[in-house]
């Protein structure tokens, strides 16, 4: 058993366990030894590759056993290799330090990197440390536009941070709606080859339609809400034009009676967020960033209102 550890790289507790479990075969008794043979290496690497592929010990148990009473795993590890291949015929690229900055205004801004390669934006190479690998240059390419257009680096990666959570959700969804109608079949049971060789090209074929469905949603989403921010805005800049435009008196014009809905009040606010905000747009702003953004929400929140009325 210690040869076979070593061989294998698990650990003797590990393969008793196996052995318990009915894993792995019992090993061949010659005298007072255990006389294990390949057959015994081979069964621990498959049981490790299924597990590296998010397999539990119970289903990797059904499946050796349906390898043993010869139905066979090739078309179980084609669906495997089919859903775990990439989703996206994007290539990823590498990208040296010197060129990043230069992306991203010439500026060298190392929190933002970190920020980057905790997103898994940018991956480090520890052959190269002055060189990322990028998985996603498409993704690297919008948050360059963004900076450009005057949006700080750590509200970028914050913006992704909601958005991914978003999408995962809507991943999840698509995922157990797919599985409730087209995939349960196949998943109950230990597939045959045929079974699952069936349930890779359906893979094939839904593999695309997530992304169509979310992409066709997001294009009439982003059409609705940007004509209801620009009505929006445009009806401000029309209601305030004429008191801009009207005549100056030659009076002057009486100080203002203040407005006791008008007077500070304080309000407690997680510690959390008052630091993001400062690092957003410092100290000094962070009162009138709040009070702006919480304003924008009331008046989006009565838009949608008015609108729902119509």
């Amino acid at each position: 058993m210690e040869d076979l550890a070593r061989h294998s790289g698990a650990t003797v507790r590990t393969i008793r366990g196996y052995q318990d479990r009915g894993l792995l075969p019992r090993p061949e008794r010659r005298g007072r030894a255990n006389v294990y043979r390949d057959t015994h290496l081979s069964r621990l690497r498959q049981i490790a590759g299924l597990l590296d592929r998010g397999y539990t010990l119970a289903s990797i148990k059904e499946l050796l056993e349906a390898w043993d009473a010869g139905r066979g795993l090739g078309g179980v590890l084609g669906l495997v290799a089919e859903v775990e291949r990439p989703w996206s015929d994007e290539e990823a690229a590498r990208m040296t330090r010197a060129e990043l900055n230069e992306k991203f205004g010439g500026t060298r801004d190392d929190a933002a990197v970190e920020d980057a390669v905790e997103l898994g934006v940018l991956v480090r190479l520890p052959e190269t440390p002055d060189e990322f690998l990028v998985p996603s240059p498409q993704e690297l390419a919008v948050a360059a536009e963004l900076h450009a257009a005057g949006v700080p680096l750590l509200a970028i990666s914050g913006h992704l941070r909601e958005l991914r959570a978003q999408v995962e959700h809507i991943a999840g969804r698509f995922l157990d709606f797919t599985t409730e109608y087209v995939f349960q079949q196949y998943l109950d049971h230990p597939p045959t080859d045929a079974e699952a060789t069936e349930a890779a090209s359906l893979v094939r074929r839904l593999r695309p339609l997530a992304q169509q469905t979310v992409d066709a949603e997001l294009a009439r989403a982003m059409r609705a809400l940007a004509t209801r921010y620009l009505r929006h805005h445009l009806g401000e800049a029309a209601i305030s034009a004429p008191a801009s435009a009207a005549p100056a008196t030659t009076s002057p014009a009486p100080d203002p009676v203040p407005d006791p809905a008008d007077a500070a009040e304080p309000v407690p606010l997680p510690a959390a967020t008052v630091r993001a905000v400062r690092e957003l747009v410092g100290a000094e702003h962070i009162a009138a960033f709040i009070a702006a953004a919480a304003e924008r929400e009331v008046r989006a929140r009565t838009m949608d209102a008015l609108a729902a009325r119509r």
